[in-house]
């Protein structure tokens, strides 16, 4: 505990706690007169049931004990819920307020507690305490090896922490995700060109986004509404639902051999039409199992009988072992939440139909994507008619992928003890070397009197659950130009280094050096050696922060890391991704462009990939998935790639062919968005449209309540504001965590490839750009040009341009005047009428690209060639002197404005500092005559003269400069000392 309040009037007390859980009560140690005292014991709690653990507080009251009477006073109260109850892995120390135990009490100070659910068989629970003096200690539970104890609960039974740990935070409806696939039906669809904003950038017709009346799962969609058919709603009622005939291939047994020696290497081939999929081949067995299955698009299939065909891979002719043909018109459907239809065996024939030995165990049915099977099947629109072997079922699949956690870690390098160089006849240059995998930091090199250098340097890294890497510290000697020797090294473990949710002290520590990296990974080498140097950091990893892994203008999710700081979902974003038009040729196959593209959905932790449609410039993908949402100021990202590990291709760089950015703010609530949005990427040769992508999207609030106080609460977590990170360092940090990102997503199966994660995640955006400084400056100067538009017609009515509005103009100023009460609330009156006439014209559509005011349609070829170059610079000396000569003028004229602004301010500050005397003179007068005026004359009054001086008539003006302005234009600026 830190700060309590002191209670026996000599500045201090006898503190301690008590818990209460479930019907059970536990009491540590009592303190003697210590008013931050450290406890570190650890109680267990057993829950009686686990269903009501989500209701279930934990209490904790600090207490002080007078040992004058035996009487407890109370301090303060804690109080857990559920959200607080987290896995052993997640928890962390946080320090909770004390609270006060009744209205009339006094509390102060924080406690701090760490919380966790656990499972473990071999705890037991803590004894419940009885009535017993405050200073008994429970003796039940051990001490870890640190000294340090940890609280936490204990379940008794293993299979319920994951069911428990659901129920801890409640999900919202639809939490379970959700994706399917399908071809849209054919027919007419309404759409029309919407403009997002209102006298907004133009753009060309063809980039603009078209509204659709799609008829989907749940209805047809007009006017973001759902208009209910005949057909009954599902889960999937943002995408059309699509048919599907499924083969599950299970086993067989007893297969016949037509070799002399009697081996087989069986494999399946299911044929339904022009279509065909091959399980994979066993090598010598007669009773294999494969447990595959093979989905078949109902639209696509052109016959009325399923053939399976039991071949041996050994044989080249006549390769067939034997036959199950099935009716597809005695097929059954299979619509879920029904039980997966049961396999059946089935004889197998020969040609002529006659039976045969062995027997092939088959499941056939129809259903939609909703089907559990649907996932991990075969899919016929994968590979062309006719072909089963040309793409490999791990580069086609959907697949959802979760981002690893990531961590910042701190290390704070303090100094070093007796070290030991190579040359002793030297005191060492020394340096410390930090590195955690590719991220490497160094310190800066201290030469001192001694061997015991102090360098108080700080680091921030960035490290992802589980942790792989080691903290690697080494000491290194600067013993001359290109010569570093090492001194020692010592390695940490990133799990057993503290966590931390807040700004709380974490305690240094000292660690041996050891001379090679096989003795610092050695735990048991600090037992045989008895001298070692060492080396003195403070390391920790800072929950309280989110770790940025994207560009912060379209971040997905602003979350701190520390599980305890989350707060609970505030609604649910559901995204239809139904199909993509008018797609380019991206690679030739056969004579012909094609394109094999998959659609990539970011939102939060959850990144999902869609199926790759084969052979398609027109593929339907008809998937639907879920997220939930914690912040309305997050962007939903997709992205449309060419899948390059497909025959064909070029490369083997998956090709990006457009992204769509969508802001939560941005929708309404419960409103079903169907929109065409147009796949726009910018190449060197300039912007190109690439097609367009069909979404459906939703956001649903499940609780209105808690969206609305979003908005005043921080948008980032509060160690962004305690302990901030320079942009410097967020650049860095935010370039380390992409690289962890990719890393980590390249190694799933199957991989999303680093250059995707790359994209999506915006890794390039700060890099110097012509076209995006123009865009930039063109925003700024739209910003201010309501201030620009109200100043010319100020001007106007200075100029008598339309008298009656001067005279208005007049008659409201001397109100206001006269009335100065009314100004306030008449200018807070005129923004709400203002914001309710703009509700008729609001935006009822979500953002999209726009390439005007992107300015992509008007930048010039060599500006392309510069923003596409890669860095560092690869052109020629000529092509990088001739754009540096560019940006100089460019920077030269950005100077002369800054300069400009500088030499404003300097004159105002030279109206009192006497640098030209005779104006701080005429200055300082003209101030003891203005305040004897406005000492016996009425504000108003002189307000009134000001106003109507400002606007009075042309005929009264002359050409030249108002004496003021002269006057502050001679003052003197710092320019004479510039150099």
């Amino acid at each position: 505990a830190h700060d309590l309040l002191a209670k026996d009037g000599q500045g201090s007390f006898c503190p301690f706690v008590e818990l209460e859980f479930d019907g059970q009560r536990c009491r540590t140690t009592t303190k003697e007169k210590d008013l931050s005292p450290v406890w570190n014991e650890s109680f267990y709690f057993n829950v009686s049931d686990p269903n009501k653990l989500s209701s279930l507080p934990l209490e904790a009251f600090v207490y002080n004990h007078n040992k004058a009477n035996n009487a407890k006073t109370c301090l303060g109260k804690v109080r857990l819920t559920a959200p607080s109850f987290v896995n052993y892995s997640d928890a962390v120390v946080l320090h909770y307020p004390l609270e006060k135990q009744s209205i009339f009490s006094r509390a102060k100070g924080e406690l701090g507690l760490k919380v966790f659910v656990t499972d473990d068989p071999s705890i037991k629970p803590s004894n419940p305490l009885p009535a017993m003096d405050p200073d008994v200690v429970p003796k039940s539970i051990p001490k870890e090896k640190n000294g340090k104890r940890h609280t936490f609960f204990h379940l008794p039974n293993a299979k319920q922490p994951q069911q428990q740990q659901q129920k801890v935070t409640p999900a919202p409806p639809q939490q379970q995700m959700n994706y399917g696939v399908h071809e849209m039906k054919s027919g007419p669809q309404a759409s029309k060109v919407v403009n997002m904003f209102p006298g907004s950038s133009s753009q060309p017709f063809d980039y603009a986004l078209k509204e659709t009346s799609p008829f989907l799962g749940g209805g047809r969609i007009v006017g973001g509404r759902v208009i209910r058919g005949d057909r009954p709603t599902s889960t999937y009622d943002l995408v059309e639902q699509m048919r599907f005939l499924f083969v599950r291939v299970v086993k067989a047994r007893d297969l016949p051999s037509k070799d002399a020696t009697g081996s087989l290497d069986p494999y399946v081939e299911v044929k339904v039409g022009n279509y065909k999929g091959i399980t994979k081949h066993y090598e010598k067995k007669q009773n294999p199992e494969w447990n595959q299955v093979f989905a078949f698009s109902r639209e696509t299939v052109q016959s009325s009988v399923l053939e399976v065909v039991v071949k041996d891979k050994a044989l080249v002719k006549d390769d067939s072992v034997g036959f199950v043909r099935i009716d597809l018109h005695e097929v059954p459907t299979r619509v879920p939440p029904d039980s997966p239809l049961a396999p059946e065996w089935y004889r197998l024939e020969d040609k002529k139909g006659e039976k045969k030995k062995g027997e092939l165990m088959l499941a056939v049915w129809y259903g939609t994507q909703a089907d559990e099977a649907f996932p991990d099947a075969w899919h016929s629109d994968a590979i062309a008619p006719g072909d089963s072997t040309s793409v490999s079922p791990t580069y086609i699949r959907s697949k959802v992928y979760h981002s690893p956690r990531l961590w910042y870690v701190r290390v704070n390098v303090i100094e070093a003890q007796d070290l030991v160089p190579a040359d002793k006849s030297r005191f060492p240059d020394a340096y410390v070397k930090v590195q955690i995998g590719n991220q490497i930091l160094k310190t800066k090199p201290v030469q001192t009197r001694n061997m015991n250098p102090i360098w108080n340097e700080e680091f921030m890294f960035v490290a992802a659950e589980p942790f792989e890497d080691h903290l690697t510290f080494t000491v290194e000697d600067h013993a001359g130009p290109n010569k570093d020797e090492t001194i020692g090294r010592t390695v940490i473990a990133l799990n057993s280094i503290d966590r931390r949710a807040d700004d709380r002290f974490v305690r240094t520590r000292w660690y041996n050096l050891e001379k090679s990296l096989s003795d610092a990974m050695d735990s048991d080498r600090a037992k045989k050696d008895k001298f070692h140097s060492r080396l003195h950091v403070c390391v920790c990893l800072d929950g309280g922060y989110h770790v940025l892994d994207e560009s912060t203008q379209y971040s997905s999710d602003l979350r701190p890391t520390a599980k305890q700081l989350w707060k609970s979902s505030i609604g649910v974003l559901e995204l239809g991704i139904l199909n993509a038009d008018g797609l380019q040729p991206m690679k030739t196959r056969d004579g012909k462009g094609t394109s094999d593209t998959y659609c990539v959905a970011k939102y939060g932790h959850k990144w999902v990939r869609t199926r790759t449609i084969v052979n398609s410039l027109n593929p339907k993908y008809n998937e639907q998935y879920t997220w939930e949402v914690y912040d309305t100021a997050t962007v939903l990202t997709v992205g449309v790639f060419d899948n390059s590990q497909i025959g064909g291709s070029d490369n083997t760089r998956d090709n990006k062919i457009g992204k769509v950015r969508i802001r939560i703010s941005t929708l309404e609530t419960g409103r079903v968005y169907t929109h065409c949005y147009p796949l726009l990427v910018l190449h060197p040769s300039g912007v190109k449209k690439l097609g367009e992508l069909h979404l459906a999207i939703r956001f649903s609030s499940t609780s209105l309540v808690n969206m609305m106080s979003q908005y005043s609460r921080p948008l980032l977590p509060k160690m962004h504001y305690k302990r901030p990170l320079s942009v410097i360092q967020q650049d860095i940090l935010r370039h380390q965590a992409v690289n962890i990102v990719a890393a980590r997503l390249g190694r799933a199966e199957p991989p999303l490839r680093r250059e995707v994660v790359e994209y999506m995640s915006d890794a390039n955006a700060h890099l110097w750009s012509m076209r995006r400084s123009k865009a930039n400056f063109l925003r700024l100067t739209s910003v201010f040009s309501g201030l620009f538009s109200a100043g010319k017609w100020f001007g106007e009515v200075c100029m008598w341009k339309n008298p009656i509005t001067t005279v208005l103009v007049h008659i409201l100023f001397a109100m206001l005047v006269c009335f100065p009460e009314l100004i306030l609330p008449t200018v807070f009156l005129y923004m709400f009428l203002i914001g309710v006439w703009n509700y008729r014209y609001r935006p009822r559509y979500p953002p999209h690209m726009n390439t005007s005011l992107s300015c992509a349609d008007a930048v010039s070829p060599d500006e392309l060639d510069e923003e596409f170059e890669s860095f560092p610079a690869s052109k020629s000396s000529d092509i990088v002197r001739m754009r540096y000569d560019r940006l100089r003028s460019v920077a030269g004229r950005i100077q002369t404005v800054v300069g400009d602004i500088a030499t404003q301010g300097e004159r105002l500050q030279a109206l009192l500092s006497w640098r030209d005397p005779r104006a701080t003179t005429i200055f300082v007068l003209l101030c003891l005559v203005a305040a004897i005026v406005l000492y016996v004359t009425p504000f108003q009054m002189i307000a009134l003269l000001a106003g109507f001086y400002v606007m009075r008539h042309p005929r009264f003006r002359h050409k030249t400069p108002s004496a003021p302005i002269n006057f502050f234009r001679r003052l003197p600026a710092r320019t004479d000392s510039m150099l």
